[in-house]
């Protein structure tokens, strides 16, 4: 029976069935469009197909979104029911522009199924293979016809994926899919995106006897191991569901010992509480427990060491023999520089002295050297006396360099093509690719345009970035432009007035860029050629030696060429600030006009440093409430060089290409962490943003205020722990050249949380990191900043994180070795109670006020 859609005949009308699709189409009404195509003969679908992409390509969203969204669905349903190949239908249904339809996978089923059979499972296994995760675009249309026509199931994990999001338990009994997957599941890499939603459903498989119980736990227990510490929550909620009885426990007591020492919290705790309970009940072997609690011991999270440790209380209660496994365990404690858990852990310790053997005593005895002075006395006098202090390990701060190396030249025209394709660029390749252009086409233009003749034969728009009509510009696109301009400058004017539209926003520093590649290609075009680009970086942090500089433009003057403006521009943005009297007059000794800017510049005629202001104040983002923003504002210098003037005023707006700013600007850090820091700001809960550009300012040149100051804040209150540590390289960078602004950077941090911007403990881990990394004295000087500000009056409720900020200066003050007076410390150290944040405050106070 064919479809509803089919039933109602077409009302014939003027002009084509093509005219007729658009204009259905322009008014949004898909419904009409369906009916249509369903109505055309082999002939008129022939037709409309052939008009289909170029149509494509040239709509633009206008008017009502609603109706523009219609008209792009009446396009997508018109090609599944006209095109005529397998291949021209998937390439379709995957166009860029149908990216975020959804919704019509059923109607495209009805409309492919008027195909034969063998075509239609060819559209399936095309299908399954185009399909990406997350979004698994069209895995309704392939499931639906693989069903129906019985083809065989790939084994691509998206479509695994796809299959696990829809299992429902009704009809999994019926499902071909879910006989050739179902003894699969735990083996589907992509797991994690799919198990979350489908726990009660593989519970209820398990219930209904269509999913073997101890195949099910086993393959739960095993993925867990197989991950480690990316291993999803969702499968220890699902442990939890399948309710294991002792005996089902007790024959995976090895797995659940072995989960402990890397697995998620989650994952962790599921294991802990099948060991406890196999433990409590007489069938957890003495080597199992003490290898389970050693694994604990080892762990960083507070909650598992707390677990830990009344594990090892009761467990040495029911068994006396296990003492020495329990001691060992509590050593590993000691060394946590946690007050709280080392005092559960010496409690303990002093309880059990009594009982302890010789090796146990001897290594409570080595451990406890670590600890607090306080805590230390209590284990010597327990365990014979005689326990001195451990000398404090003081890492020195690194050697820093320029940065990153300069990575080689371009070596042949053939390195050349073959890196410039690559689909994703980075600052530095760039970079190489420009140099690499203006080399090879002056040492073997021959071999260069050889090596580019299939970029032309037949020339690709969309590789060089041209979309229809529309520009899609990106590093790489404009580098493969000016390459096809230097091998082909008819095709390169082709292309550029076949490019009306910038479709893509660019920030100034990416306009910059882009430029430069672009004035490249117009020398091409016009005839002219380029011998040496001026501005490619000598040193990694992105400066340019000045000998170098000057070589470079000797070499354009004997040739007899002008220097780009951009390109000379960008190349005196990259001198370092300091430059030798002998280049000083080397330039001046230039006779062309770029030399005599270069002398110019050399003898401090560059722009001024600006002033960075960043306020702080209340913005409304998108959905959420009003929240504190940072805004920066740069007072730039009155009359910069034309070609770098756009660089010293700030636009809004989130940017990913931030890690391609410090090299545009490394004599001015300053003007380039004004630009982030909105982006840094917007950025902080996200595990995209290149933070590590942080470490490329610390490297670069030029004053430091406040652009800098909160550029690295926002840095240090990361949720990423990645990002975090990029912010303490960062720092650590700064302090091992004396350059980190405390008293600037302790007063923003100090802001930037009272107000709600950054959370305590966050700046915290990223302040202990560049502690243990060398900079203790720096950490030391700051926390001495900040506590003032944060720590609680009186009757207050102390912030979240104010304990770790004490530990932390605890351990920067005790391998920095200072003394110092502190009234704020000393006066939460007196007050009252056993709360954590008096205990830290009274340790911090007792050690730097100690002899």
């Amino acid at each position: 029976m064919r479809p509803f859609f089919f039933l109602a005949r077409w009302s014939a009308g003027r002009g084509s069935s093509w005219e007729r699709l658009v204009k259905l189409a322009a008014r949004g009404e898909t419904g009409k469009v369906v009916r249509l195509v369903g109505e055309l003969d082999p002939e008129g679908r022939k037709a409309v197909a052939e008009q289909l992409p170029g149509h494509l390509a040239t709509l633009r969203p206008e008017g009502d979104w609603s109706k523009w969204q219609e008209t792009l669905r009446s396009m997508l349903l018109a090609g599944a029911a006209c095109l005529g190949g397998a291949a021209a239908v998937t390439s379709w249904l995957f166009r860029r522009e149908f990216r975020w339809m959804q919704g019509d996978d059923e109607l495209i089923v009805e409309l492919l199924r008027e195909r034969p059979a063998e075509w239609q499972a060819d559209v399936a296994r095309r299908i399954a293979r185009r399909m990406r995760l997350p979004e698994l675009r069209h895995w309704e249309v392939a499931a639906a016809l693989m069903r129906e026509t019985g083809t065989e199931p790939p084994d691509g994990d998206a479509f695994m994926v796809g299959w696990l999001r829809a299992l429902d338990s009704n009809p999994a009994a019926t499902d071909p899919l879910f006989a050739a997957f179902a003894p699969r599941i735990f083996e589907i890499d992509g797991l994690g995106e799919a198990i979350p939603g489908q726990v009660g459903t593989i519970v209820r498989l398990v219930e209904d006897g269509l999913l073997e119980r101890k195949a099910v736990i086993d393959g739960v227990v095993g993925r867990l191991l197989r991950d480690g510490p990316s291993a999803p929550a969702a499968l220890a909620i699902l442990h939890d569901r399948l309710d294991l009885d002792i005996d089902e426990a007790a024959e995976r007591a090895g797995d659940y010992t072995r989960l402990l020492p890397a697995g998620p919290v989650p994952v962790a705790d599921v294991a802990l509480a099948q060991l406890r309970r196999l433990e409590e009940a007489g069938r957890l072997e003495e080597e199992l427990f003490a290898e389970a609690l050693q694994a604990l011991a080892f762990r960083p999270e507070k909650k598992l060491l707390r677990a830990a440790v009344s594990w090892a209380g009761d467990a040495v209660l029911r068994e006396a023999g296990r003492v020495d496994a329990v001691l060992a365990a509590l050593c590993l404690i000691f060394a946590q520089d946690t007050l709280a858990l080392q005092e559960r852990a010496v409690r303990l310790a002093v309880k059990l002295a009594r009982q302890a053997g010789g090796p146990g005593r001897e290594a409570v005895r080595q451990a406890a050297a670590g600890l607090p002075a306080e805590l230390r006395e209590k284990v010597s006098a327990a365990y014979g006396g005689g326990i001195e202090a451990e000398e404090v390990t003081v890492v020195p701060l690194p050697v820093v360099g320029d940065g990153p190396a300069m990575p080689a030249p371009i070596a042949s025209p053939e390195q050349l093509v073959r890196e410039a394709a690559a689909p994703e660029l980075d600052p530095y390749t760039f970079e190489r690719l420009l140099a690499g252009l203006a080399e090879w086409s002056r040492r073997a233009p021959g071999a260069l345009r050889e090596a580019l003749r299939p970029w032309r034969e037949p020339v690709d728009p969309v590789f060089f970035g041209v979309h229809g009509d529309r520009l899609y510009d990106g590093p790489g696109q404009a580098v493969r432009r000016a390459l096809l301009a230097f091998a082909s400058p008819e095709d390169s004017r082709s292309l550029s007035k076949a490019a009306v539209m910038q479709a893509l926003p660019l920030r100034a520093f990416d306009r910059l860029y882009l430029r430069r590649a672009h004035e490249l290609a117009q020398s091409f075009e016009d005839g002219d050629g380029y011998p040496v680009v001026l501005a490619t970086p000598t040193a990694g942090a992105g400066h340019i030696d000045p000998e170098v500089l000057l070589d470079r433009l000797e070499t354009l003057e004997a040739a007899g060429v002008r220097a780009l403006p951009v390109d000379l521009a960008q190349a005196l943005l990259r001198l370092p600030r300091d430059i030798p009297e002998v280049c000083a007059r080397r330039a001046e000794g230039l006779a062309s006009e770029a030399g005599r800017t270069c002398a110019a510049w050399m003898r401090g005629g560059g722009p001024a440093d600006p002033e960075v202001t960043v306020l702080v104040a209340k913005r409304r983002l998108p959905h959420g409430e009003p929240t504190p923003a940072l805004k920066p504002v740069l007072d730039g210098p009155a009359d910069p060089p034309q070609a770098i003037r756009e660089l010293y005023r700030l636009e809004p707006g989130y940017a990913h290409t931030l890690e391609w700013w410090p090299l545009a600007m490394p004599s001015h850090r300053e003007v380039v962490a004004a630009h982030m820091v909105w982006s840094l700001w917007v950025g902080m809960e996200s595990d995209h943003m290149p933070i590590r550009t942080l470490v490329s300012l610390a490297h670069a040149d030029g004053p430091i205020g406040e652009g800098m100051v909160h550029a690295l804040a926002c840095g240090m209150g990361y949720a990423n722990a990645t990002s975090r540590a990029a912010a303490a390289d960062a720092l650590l960078t700064l302090a091992a050249r004396g350059q980190v602004p405390v008293a600037a950077l302790g007063e923003a941090l100090t802001e930037l949380v009272t107000r709600g911007v950054l959370k305590l403990n966050r700046v915290v881990s990223a302040l202990d990191d560049a502690t243990q990394a060398g900079a203790h004295e720096t950490v030391w000087e700051m926390i001495v900043r900040l506590l003032p500000g944060l720590l609680p009056k009186e009757g207050e409720r102390p912030r979240a994180g104010v304990a770790d900020l004490l530990a932390a200066g605890a351990r920067a003050a005790r391998i920095a070795g200072v003394r110092a007076e502190l009234p704020e410390v000393a006066a939460v150290a007196a007050r009252k109670g056993s709360s954590r944040l008096v205990q830290e405050a009274r340790r911090l106070r007792h050690l730097v006020t100690t002899p």
